[in-house]
């Protein structure tokens, strides 16, 4: 399966403003690029990259006064396959867990295991460990949100999640994950493309989309609160603790969001040989 994808976002600023970008493919999907992915600065400007502590491709830039855009567009080769959903792996003991997993036992900036780690252990010390109890989980949290735009604020945490039932994408993963810290379950957080690929038209306007992996059955597997099935088309751009390490957008000044648009759309056979329709 071989998808087009890309972005552009505009800001406005009102001085010279410092951002950090998280807005690269992980290096984990640089392999299945089929052609080049940068970041395009309008106006042109000065801009590089580092890896940050947890393995993301970031991008640092001064941001001129006025308007700037950010933007990408690329090719990219998917399996084409959904997400692979485990039945069947075991929750392991923390004398067990790989020791850069620990870190993501640990409460974080969005996911107050501290302030729910009694709520989940009512609601889910009845469950079987391993998978039963992470599906319980997604299950638990899909329905208990109410998903709209209108919800979305840059303030609100896992605990604030619960409490108000609504939010984005986001907080879904925010409150999936902290319910899985509190369980003992290692679980960190996911952005990046997400296609609508075998989902039903008409589609929504594009977004970023944001999931969650957790460590089970000796390995990290991904799990989707908000759409809670196999997906196809993941292009994942950064993992962190929460979406504070892995915020599209860093900036060390005023600014506002002008214009915002993602793509992910399937390529066709056709449209690869250039076949006339």
């Amino acid at each position: 399966m071989r998808i087009k994808a890309g972005f552009r976002v505009s800001y406005e600023c009102s001085q010279p403003t410092p951002m950090l970008l998280c807005l690269s493919v992980h290096p984990s999907r640089l392999p299945d690029l089929l052609t080049p992915q940068r970041l395009l600065f309008s106006p042109d400007i000065p801009a590089w990259d580092y890896v940050d502590g947890f393995g993301n491709i970031c991008t640092r830039i001064v941001a001129p006064s006025g308007i700037i855009t950010v933007s990408t567009a690329f090719e990219i080769n998917d399996t084409g396959r959904p997400d692979f959903i485990p039945v069947d792996a075991v929750q392991h003991e923390i004398k067990d867990l790989p020791d850069d997993t620990l870190v993501y036992l640990l409460g974080s900036r969005y996911c107050e295991t501290d302030r729910l780690s009694d709520i989940v252990w009512k609601l889910f010390a009845h469950t079987q460990p391993g998978c039963p109890r992470v599906h319980a989980i997604l299950d638990f949290v899909h329905n208990h949100i109410s998903f709209g735009y209108e919800h979305a604020r840059s303030t609100m945490t896992a605990f604030d999640v619960f409490t108000e039932g609504k939010g984005v994408c986001r907080d879904f993963a925010h409150l999936a994950i902290a319910f899985c810290r509190c369980m003992n379950i290692p679980a960190r957080y996911c952005t990046g493309y997400l296609s609508d690929y075998g989902t039903p038209l008409p589609y929504p306007d594009g977004d970023f989309a944001a999931w969650f992996e957790a460590w089970i059955g000796g390995r990290w597997q991904i799990f989707d609160p908000r759409n809670n099935v196999p997906r196809v088309g993941r292009i994942l751009m950064a993992r962190g603790r929460d979406a504070c390490d892995v915020a599209i957008t860093t900036t060390f000044g005023p600014n506002t969001l002008e214009a915002f648009k993602v793509w992910t759309d399937e390529i066709t056979t056709r449209q690869i040989t250039g076949t006339a329709p």
